[in-house]
């Protein structure tokens, strides 16, 4: 039997759980809750996204006696961080690292469900602090239909009437939003009510990914600056950059909560690893040839960027001299729509697309069949199929 973490019956996000799922806070302020039954929780589901937000929700309301001492100028940005949060995002990292538990034989009618669920909610800190430092490097202006942390604090500087660098001070303090949103994820696993055992399993896997997903940020930027064009190196950035954070990790962690054993272990990563790779093939495809009006962000802004993807290589890999010139002329420039329906012609009529999409329905292929013969829980087995097409066959 896989050893099971136990929740404290005091913890106050446990507390918040029994309680029921909130909305968004106003100035850390709670409104109504409704039940919340964790053994009908299904990621990918808005009840389970309602459950993750209500984790999250509930621990910002604990931080307000950390918060309100240090005045309104840090209040807001903490509201801004709370605001980004909660405001869209489909879970997917916490519906792993659920999966990964429910795979091992976590239990959600067990005692220690509460706090299992809570540690999975941490990865959207993570993930927000990613988004925040990313949508800075890219200069990215907009994210899910709204403006940018260091856009958003750019507009209020402006609109102060402040002398100085509107944009150097946007991105100082989305930095730091950044910054705070990570340390915070360490808090909310250290306050979720896991015993020392569940905690001693858990936090080894923690850290390497923390480690992996700097390590594949550093490379992806370090990528673009000395235009590594290879399919090679793409492949790399997308394990460690997406792969190890999105799907292999949580996955693991959920899996390391139960007491997985060893071969299940490395089962649950051959197949976060593939389909992790492949759901960062879909979103290359989504960066160039995405609806703005779905995936929250203007079309072609990963040419616009000068991303250097999979698709970027496996083009080059097939252009003849005129078509390549094209294509790194154009990367990295404020490129207009003309010239962005030029360059997915291109990259259609190179067939890098079709490769690409060659890729993505291997790389599910082999991640579904590690799974298919793994000791993972049918229940799991059923989820991690789903879940697999839903990450590859997106529109946003």
């Amino acid at each position: 039997m896989p050893n099971r973490s136990h929740c404290s019956p005091t913890s106050p996000l446990e507390a918040a759980l029994s309680a029921g799922i909130g909305t968004p806070l106003s100035r850390f302020g709670a409104d109504a809750l409704a039940p919340v039954d964790l053994v009908a929780l299904t990621p990918g589901t808005p009840a389970f996204v309602a459950a993750v937000e209500q984790v999250l929700t509930s621990f910002f309301a604990t931080r307000r006696e950390i918060v309100e001492p240090l005045g309104p100028v840090f209040l807001d940005a903490v509201e801004s961080l709370g605001q980004f949060v909660v405001r869209g995002g489909k879970r997917t990292r916490p519906g792993f690292a659920w999966t990964g538990w429910l795979g091992a034989g976590g239990d959600p009618a067990g005692p220690d469900a509460a706090a299992v669920l809570t540690a999975c909610s941490a990865l959207e800190l993570v993930q927000a602090c990613a988004l925040v430092h990313d949508d800075i490097i890219d200069s990215s202006r907009t994210r899910r239909g709204f403006p940018t942390v260091h856009i958003e604090f750019e507009d209020r500087h402006a609109a102060a009437g402040w002398p100085g660098d509107g944009a150097a001070y946007g991105s100082a303090v989305a930095i730091l939003i950044g910054d705070l949103a990570l340390a915070w994820a360490d808090d909310l696993v250290h306050e979720a009510g896991l015993s020392p055992r569940a905690l001693a399993r858990f936090a080894p896997v923690w850290a390497r990914m923390r480690t992996e997903v700097l390590g594949g940020q550093l490379l992806d930027i370090n990528g673009e600056a000395g235009a590594d064009e290879s399919v090679e190196a793409a492949l790399r950035i997308n394990r460690y950059k997406t792969a190890a954070y999105t799907i292999e990790r949580p996955l693991h962690l959920g899996a390391a909560l139960a007491g997985a054993d060893e071969a299940l272990v490395d089962a649950l990563r051959v197949y976060g690893t593939d389909v992790g790779i492949a759901f960062q093939l879909r979103d290359d495809l989504l960066g160039v040839f995405g609806d703005p009006a779905v995936t929250g962000k203007p079309s072609g802004d990963d040419l616009r960027e000068g991303k250097r993807t999979v698709l970027i290589a496996e083009a080059l890999r097939r252009a003849d001299p005129a078509a390549a010139a094209l294509i790194r002329t154009g990367l990295g420039t404020d490129l207009d729509d003309a010239a962005v329906d030029r360059l997915r012609t291109v990259l259609t009529e190179l067939g890098a697309v079709d490769e690409v999409e060659r890729r993505i329905t291997e790389l599910t292929d082999t991640g579904l069949a590690a799974i298919a013969t793994s000791s993972a829980t049918p229940q799991a087995k059923q989820l991690l199929h789903a879940m697999a097409l839903a990450a590859t066959r997106r529109a946003a």
